[in-house]
């Protein structure tokens, strides 16, 4: 475990396992990133694959809302305690997000990064042109209905049907730990929202970077993509046949293969 101390006064918090070179791990929301061990496990006899607890889904972080800059903050916290020289990136989801915003804030730390499939905001906001949705999963929240809040954001936001947004419903209310998560998570698009449009800024992202993809996720997911692949300098798309937004939970060993083609490219290798 890694433990550090944030810009922002708070501490950072990493697992650390493997030796070698770094490819740092953001998971996506509702996760601590434990989603992300099995494909941690496949890159470990090789690399040091570090996987940040990001600060938004702290649960003994309590108070305000954090924001996108502050999580920002954790991961390059995280880095630098790291050191080693330049690192891969992977981001899942939001948590690709957040790795596209640390590549902008400091981009001599990345080597390369590997994008799967981040809500970037490319047009209307994703909590809808007026923010409807935002306040209805706002809402459900202070009533005290976290898997309502669920139903709401996988159905509009996300974009499931509606009978896998009722399974999705149903699951956190009943598991304590994802109920703990579904305010956090209501955040995080909140958060999304409040970057904008930064396709602008990726475009100055100089390393190569994957885009990860998946042709069963949902077509706005591969519509972000399109916009990203437009701008980024060097930018390389992989789809995933017969996956979706969780891959990394059900074809770990892909995503695994996906990410150590690029490192194997950006970082240095170490014999054997």
């Amino acid at each position: 475990m890694i433990t550090t101390t944030a810009a922002d006064g708070t501490e950072a918090r990493a697992i650390d396992e493997g030796r070698g070179p770094v490819i740092l791990v953001l998971h996506p929301g509702l996760d601590d990133g434990t989603s992300w061990r099995q494909v941690a496990a496949r890159l470990t006899p090789r690399y040091r694959v570090v996987r940040p607890h990001r600060r938004r889904y702290r649960l003994d972080l309590t108070g305000r809302p954090c924001t996108v800059e502050e999580e920002v903050e954790h991961v390059l916290a995280v880095a630098e305690a790291v050191g080693g020289g330049p690192m891969l990136i992977v981001g899942h989801s939001s948590g690709a997000v957040i790795a596209l915003e640390a590549m902008v804030a400091a981009p001599s730390v990345f080597a390369g990064a590997v994008i799967y499939e981040p809500p970037i905001v490319v047009g209307a906001p994703l909590g809808g042109p007026d923010g409807e949705i935002h306040r209805l999963t706002q809402a459900a929240i202070a009533a005290g209905r976290p898997g309502k809040a669920m139903r709401i954001f996988t159905r509009e936001t996300v974009g499931l049907p509606a009978w896998a947004s009722f399974l999705v419903g149903v699951f956190v209310s009943v598991v304590p730990r994802m109920r703990a998560f579904v305010p956090r998570q209501i955040e995080d698009n909140v958060g999304m929202d409040s970057l904008g449009v930064r396709l602008e800024a990726y475009a100055g992202i100089k390393a190569p970077v994957v885009l990860l993809g998946g042709d069963r996720s949902p077509a706005h997911l591969g519509e972000r993509l399109d916009a990203l692949e437009r701008v980024l300098p060097q930018a390389e798309r992989v789809v995933l046949r017969g996956q979706g937004h969780s891959a990394h939970a059900k074809a770990p060993g892909r995503v695994a293969a996906a990410i150590e083609a690029l490192a194997a490219k950006v970082l240095p290798q170490v014999p054997g």
